[in-house]
């Protein structure tokens, strides 16, 4: 009879075992070496300690093995088995160390002695308790101390890792000691397909996180998406066992990534302790950059995109401690002195810090730059003086490095820019660089520089650093990152110049796509719904006046939608909507956040808020977030004075977190860099563009297991396709298309010089006293005539033009001369100058030609409707975004004027009514007979006359749903609009009762 292949699960488990045991010299132990009560390999453990601690191990057997196993057992329970394992254990007058870390350099060679002598083994079916026969497919046990478990499944024989997954949520009791929280680091459910881990198992609320490559394996080439690629040689979860499992893996993961950590509940003040264990592209990312830098030294430059949501801030704090102990090739030299961890949201740093804290192997590695204890420049000088291994500020932070540190000792630094959008960009780039690359040595200082010196040391000021490596992380890289910090393509294309140029794309890629396909964040484009608004502006005014049509639309627009009335409109649909679908979602904890266009708005949204609150006596409260103070109908605003916290005094992120306070109004603020897990629902009343829609929106996507099942955005402003353009360059893999050549600058320069606002006699004057530190007297003058010429000579549209253009050259040299090869003395000498010139370029203001209208104008009303809920798809192929603009187009458009009716028609004709099938019937019926009716009903007046407002109001609105009835076969478009649209619905109910209140008391509003 022939044989077949065993494709059984048990033939999958042999497969790993045979892999660990001969690839990767583990030992097979047997479950009968299992001691249940104390969770240990008692034979293993006891072979480690006399092998490698002999008097130790004469101690113990001397004072009693037992009491040692009690004391261990104890030690595993309070502190984790990771920390156990790295410190070992106090036991009388000795520490018995427990685990021998792999050693950073390889010429240690009694810590390579040390680290070969750890005991790994793999035992299959284990017995762990002896309350039931239950058995682990595999356990993975560290000199006689269990670290791993994991449940096997094959999809052949019918099952997958997710019937694994349930094994562990129904058949496995988390109060057997071997379940017990931190007494092993993770779990595994793995099949031949998928792998999936958790840390803690906690019954049927047991939350399994994907391990899994993704279909990219982190690279920046398609197909993306969740699960693993193919193996030509294997199984698709080879890499699970081959790579992650062994000898070395486990070592570095134990010593340098498992780590219990306490997380405070900011209303509670309860800590709660989490065992942390890398996701699959975490622990990659981090290994796949410590691997190259080691290869290749200093001076090299990182792009991580991660998803956001994807715990960057861990990524980060790993990279963060493991570059400061990295040595080169040879290995015994530490490429880094010091690890510089730079945040550009002020939100998160403190949280960053404090999880690079939690991190760390010891105390006293890391210093958070804050300014609370002395100077931010003292704290940094003194920081970076006594070379402090990992040193965690704000990008703010760093021009206070500057004058005191001139004659700080050359060091090399790793760079870790968290959000790198902004945290490398103009001068504070440039004066960080200066004072990294230890410019100013004590020979220069004594030589006499020349004019030329010291203009080649602005621009070496001004590039990147050799004497260190950047690390930049972002989930939206914008083009001048991309090429700032990303991988040139192999392949190249020929530019307009005729010259070669190359893509750039990140060294590790986590996409959007495979984190929402993991379901490890939401896909914040489901459920994505849109509204129209649709006004009626009437004259105000007799006469016809003309406008320009452009500027008056434009007004018109912000009028409507910044209109008090219009707010309350739109406050009333979200609190509706809040009320009617969300308040019940996330175990009725959700929450939504309410993105304005301005200030003004915030505030009025804010206002309009707390009154319908209030009107509707619901328990929910609502916070207004903006900077700084605003006056709106002549009273001064803050968020202070707003929102009247009792708690936590300012502190908005804390008082969000709170039960009571379910919206929150933002101006700007909290649209980057906020974490709320709690956060489901946005309403977006502001118009989003490029990455900012991206970053907004995201603010959504959090998980929060097992509660949050989907996120929902309801958009008064952007349309559909625009959000969807927004977010395609960042779903899979965003690629630079194109790199910035040089030669744009220098038609940019020629282009400049046709205006003749300079000369470069001036610019060299002026180069000369500006260098020599010679007083403003001398240099203003020389501007001044620039100035001057530009005021005289020059056309407005020139004007315009000139200006446009000379910012634009400031804005992409101090981006290129970052990373240029070669020096341009006269880019250098121009950029100074232009610098001081066009702040005292003043053009006068274009005339208003709308001016007035908005006093000439009444809003008859105001409608929004909602348009449609869909689910928006993005494409799956890598993303590609624009270089850096060079080139310029200055000048304004010609005015077209037109009568005041003519423009309020067209406004109106675009923002109009509903399109009934016959308008005059339908606004008839609703505006005249429907109310008529409700007039002549003798019980309606009555209530209106004689209840309180509420009672009255449910007395209306019931009559009103009685009337409608009517027209269920006659007037079928009213009746189906009335009954299916809650907005129209209630809008139409307040219309109605408004109307019979002003009977009653006389008055009037705005329409429907």
């Amino acid at each position: 009879m022939s044989k077949f292949t065993d494709t059984s699960e048990k033939a999958f488990q042999h497969l790993i075992v045979k892999h660990l045991v001969e690839q990767n010299g583990f030992r097979e132990s047997r479950s009968t070496d299992f001691n249940k009560e104390f969770c240990i390999n008692s034979e293993q453990l006891g072979e480690f300690i006399r092998t490698t601690q002999p008097e130790t191990w004469e101690m113990i057997q001397r004072k009693g093995e037992r009491a040692f196993l009690v004391r261990l057992d104890a030690k595993i329970a309070k502190l984790g088995v990771v920390e156990v394992l790295r410190k070992g254990v106090k036991h009388f007058d000795k520490t018995v160390d427990l685990f021998y870390r792999q050693p950073s350099s390889n010429y240690n060679a009694k810590g390579l002695r040390q680290y070969e002598a750890n005991i790994f083994s793999v035992t299959q079916e284990l017995i762990y308790s002896n309350d039931n026969a239950n058995r682990l497919d595999l356990t993975i046990f560290l000199n006689g101390l269990p670290v791993i478990t994991a449940e096997l499944k094959n999809p052949l024989s019918g099952q997958t890792v997710y019937n694994a997954i349930r094994q562990y949520q129904n058949d496995r009791d988390p109060k057997d000691k071997i379940f017990a929280f931190a007494r092993g680091m993770v779990h595994f459910a793995a099949d031949t397909e998928l792998v999936f881990m958790t840390s803690q198992l906690n019954k049927k609320n047991t939350f399994f996180l994907p391990f899994n490559k993704g279909l990219n394996d982190g690279k920046p080439i398609p197909p993306f998406g969740s699960g693993n690629p193919v193996n030509p040689e294997g199984l698709k979860t080879h890499y699970w066992w081959e790579e992650v499992l062994t000898k070395s893996s486990l070592a570095n993961i134990i010593d340098k990534f498992a780590q219990v950590v306490d997380e405070e509940d900011e209303e509670t003040k309860k800590v709660k302790r989490k065992m942390i264990f890398p996701r699959y592209h975490q622990l990659t990312a981090v290994r796949q950059i410590l691997a190259h830098a080691k290869a290749n030294g200093v001076g090299n430059r990182y792009l991580v995109q991660h998803s956001a949501g994807s715990g960057k801030s861990k990524s980060i704090a790993w990279l963060a401690h493991q570059l400061h102990g990295l040595y080169d090739t040879s290995g015994e030299v530490h490429l880094f002195n010091s690890v510089i961890v730079i945040t550009d949201r002020i939100v998160l740093d403190k949280q960053l810090s404090d999880d690079i804290k939690q991190f760390a192997p010891k105390r006293g590695i890391v210093e958070h730059i804050t300014g609370e204890n002395g100077s931010k420049t003292s704290q940094l000088k003194e920081a970076l003086a006594n070379q402090k291994k990992v040193i965690v500020c704000t990008v703010q932070t760093f021009p206070f490095l500057l004058d005191e540190m001139a004659d700080m000792p050359a060091m090399n630094f790793a760079i870790i820019i968290d959000e790198a959008h902004s945290g490398q960009s103009g001068q504070t780039a440039s004066k960080m660089n200066a004072v990294l690359a230890d410019k100013h040595t004590e020979e220069e200082a004594e030589e006499e520089k020349s004019l030329e010196d010291k203009i080649n040391e602005l621009i070496e000021s001004r590039k990147m650093i050799t004497n260190g490596s950047y690390f930049a992380f972002t989930a939206t890289p914008k083009n001048k990152t991309l090429e700032t910090f990303g991988i040139k393509s192999a392949e190249t294309y020929t530019d307009e110049y005729g010259e070669l140029k190359h893509k750039f794309y990140a060294f590790h890629v986590y996409s959007m796509k495979q984190a929402i396909e993991e379901e490890f964040i939401h896909d914040v484009l489901k459920n994505y719904t849109t509204y129209s608004s649709f006004y009626k502006l009437i004259k105000a005014v007799e006469d016809n006046p003309e406008f320009d049509t452009k500027q008056a639309q434009k007004k018109l627009r912000a009028y409507v939608e910044g209109h008090e009335f219009a707010i309350g409109e739109k406050a009333k649909i979200m609190i509706d909507h809040f009320h009617r679908d969300v308040k019940g979602l996330i175990n009725s904890e959700a929450k939504a956040m309410i993105v304005t266009k301005s200030i003004e708005c915030a505030i009025k949204y804010k206002l309009a808020f707390d009154e319908y609150l209030k009107e509707i006596k619901s328990p929910w409260k609502a916070i207004v977030a903006f900077s700084g103070k605003k006056t709106y109908n002549g009273v001064e605003y803050d968020e202070v004075s707003m929102n009247n916290f009792k708690n936590f005094r300012t502190n908005i992120p804390k008082n969000f977190k709170r039960n009571e306070y379910r919206f929150l109004i933002v101006a700007e603020k909290y649209q980057t860099g906020f974490d709320e897990p709690k956060l489901h629902t946005m309403y977006v009343d502001k118009k989003l563009a490029g990455v900012q829609t991206v970053q907004t929106l995201s603010r959504l996507n959090r998980a929060y297991k097992p509660h949050k099942k989907d996120t929902f955005v309801l958009d008064f402003f952007n349309e559909a396709e625009d959000i969807q353009k927004a977010f395609a360059p960042y779903y899979t893999a965003t690629i630079l298309s194109e790199e910035t050549n040089p030669n744009k600058l220098n038609d940019l320069v020629d282009s400049l010089e046709e205006f003749e606002v300079y000369t470069e006699a001036q610019i060299n004057d002026f180069f000369v006293k500006y260098i020599a530190g010679e007083d403003r007297t001398k240099l203003d003058p020389i501007i001044d005539r620039s100035a001057a010429f530009f005021k005289d000579e020059l056309a407005k549209d020139q004007q315009i033009d000139f200006k446009a253009r000379a910012k634009s050259f400031l804005r992409v040299y101090s981006y290129l001369g970052k990373i240029l090869d070669f020096n341009n003395q006269s880019w250098e000498k121009l950029f100074w100058y232009l610098k001081l010139l066009v702040p005292k370029l003043y053009i006068e203001q274009t005339d208003d030609l709308a001016e007035g209208i908005l006093e000439s104008i009444d809003m008859e009303s105001y409608r929004p409707s909602k348009q449609t809920t869909q689910n928006i798809i993005l494409a799956e192929e890598p993303g590609e975004v624009s270089p850096i603009p060079v080139e310029i187009t200055g000048g304004t458009a010609e005015p077209v004027l037109d009568t005041l009716e003519n423009i309020l028609s067209a406004f109106n004709q675009r923002f109009g009514d509903i399109d009934w099938s016959d308008k005059d019937k339908v606004r008839k019926i609703l505006t005249e007979q429907l109310p008529a009716e409700m007039k002549a009903s003798k019980e309606i007046m009555d209530a209106i006359q004689h209840s309180d407002r509420q009672n009255a109001k449910i007395s209306s609105d019931n009559k009103i749903e009685e009337l409608m009835q009517q027209y269920l076969f006659t007037q079928t478009e009213i009746f189906k609009k009335f009954t299916t649209d809650k907005d129209f619905e209630r809008r139409y109910k307040e219309y109605i009762f408004d109307m019979l209140i002003a009977t009653k008391a006389g008055g009037d509003r705005i329409g429907l």
